[in-house]
């Protein structure tokens, strides 16, 4: 257990997992870069042209981590910032609120160490709340307005 209680093992840890992802992350897409060239040869050894393969698999291509020419929905980004928003400041207050809590049932200070994690999230969500703020305007100034109270399939278009 002597080992374990370093005061360097979570700084070590947190490197150690940021390098394992990082690795599983190159292993991975190589994997799929294999597994694409693969699918081509076989499609070539079938007869098929490079054009006819090309088309095949253009669509499958242009989705793949925001490459290739599709467009960008604005009202989706936009619903998606005020989403990110909501949950972020929610998580904030939450935790926040379970902080001062845990705290006050407690009776030591040290724990309030958690409600101020908790600005954390909710900074991030209030930054999130001014991107929607500022892509709602910048929409509007287009002459596109946003409905909030509507769903998405009754939204004018």
């Amino acid at each position: 257990m002597g080992a374990f209680s370093s005061p360097f093992i979570v700084p070590v840890a947190g490197v150690v997992w940021l390098t394992i992802m990082g690795i599983s992350s190159m292993v991975g897409k190589a994997h799929s870069q294999r597994l694409k060239a693969d699918q081509r040869m076989a499609m070539l050894q079938r007869g098929m042209s490079a054009e006819q393969i090309a088309q095949i698999l253009q669509p499958e291509e242009s989705g793949e981590c925001g490459q290739g020419a599709r467009t960008k929905d604005p009202l989706r980004s936009l619903a998606n910032a005020r989403r990110a928003g909501v949950v972020l400041v929610s998580i904030g207050i939450g935790l926040g609120l379970f902080g001062w809590l845990l705290s006050a049932i407690l009776q030591v200070r040290e724990v309030l160490a958690v409600s101020a994690t908790g600005l954390i999230p909710l900074a991030i969500g209030v930054g999130f709340f001014v991107d929607y703020s500022l892509q709602k305007r910048e929409l509007a100034r287009f002459g596109l307005e946003v409905a909030a109270d509507l769903p998405p399939q009754d939204r004018p278009r």
